[in-house]
Parts: structure tokens; C-alpha cells; sequence
């Protein structure tokens, strides 16, 4: 097995939109996750959620590869945009709307 950072790097990398999160798109673990969920999807905009509760090690592996404490955390073509609270400013200014169609994500 590859180890975690490698793993966490090409998930990033390889998918236009990644949310590392609690739980599924279908059943968020924490209102956080939830909360994330919800945006994108009113956005419209296609993601890649990750589980973070499979393992100890891609939870944790997550919070070091940025060196942000908390989950959930958005990564859009490769670049960490935030956790929830982040994305939801970003949401109400319109700004994450805008970065997603800078970066080609419609």
C-alpha cells in the first residue's frame, strides 16, 4: 500500500473537486460535512467525497497533509479552498461560485 500522503496527493490531484469529509454525500457523519455537502450541490458542481472515518490513518493523514485541524476539507483542482465554515463565506459572497468557474468547474 501506498502511504497516506501519496494517496491523499493523487486524490487531490486526479479529481476537478474533492471533499475529505465525515460520512458520505448521501449520509454526512457531522452537520460540518453535511453543511459542505449542501453547497455543492446547490452549486451544482460534480465532486469526489472521501470518508474520512474509514480510517485513522486518511484522518489524520488529511489534517497533516494541509495542516488545517478540522474536517470537512474542500480541494478544487488540486488546491485546498477551505473547511465548512471557509466554504460557507465563500458561498454567501458568491466567491466559491466564481472560483469554480476560474478553475473550469461548472
Amino acid at each position: 500500500m501506498t502511504d497516506i500522503n501519496t494517496w491523499i496527493d493523487n486524490e487531490v490531484k486526479t479529481n476537478d473537486v474533492v471533499l475529505f469529509m465525515k460520512g458520505t454525500a448521501d449520509m454526512p457523519m457531522c452537520g460540518f460535512s453535511g453543511r459542505s455537502v449542501q453547497i455543492l450541490q446547490q452549486l451544482g458542481v460534480p465532486f469526489k467525497g472521501v470518508n474520512v472515518l474509514d480510517s485513522n490513518e486518511l484522518r489524520q493523514g488529511i489534517k497533516d497533509y494541509t495542516n488545517w485541524p478540522t474536517v470537512p476539507q474542500l480541494y478544487v483542482k488540486g488546491e485546498f479552498v477551505g473547511g465548512s465554515d471557509i466554504m460557507m463565506e465563500m458561498f454567501q459572497s458568491g466567491e466559491l461560485k466564481t472560483l469554480m468557474g476560474e478553475k473550469g468547474v461548472a
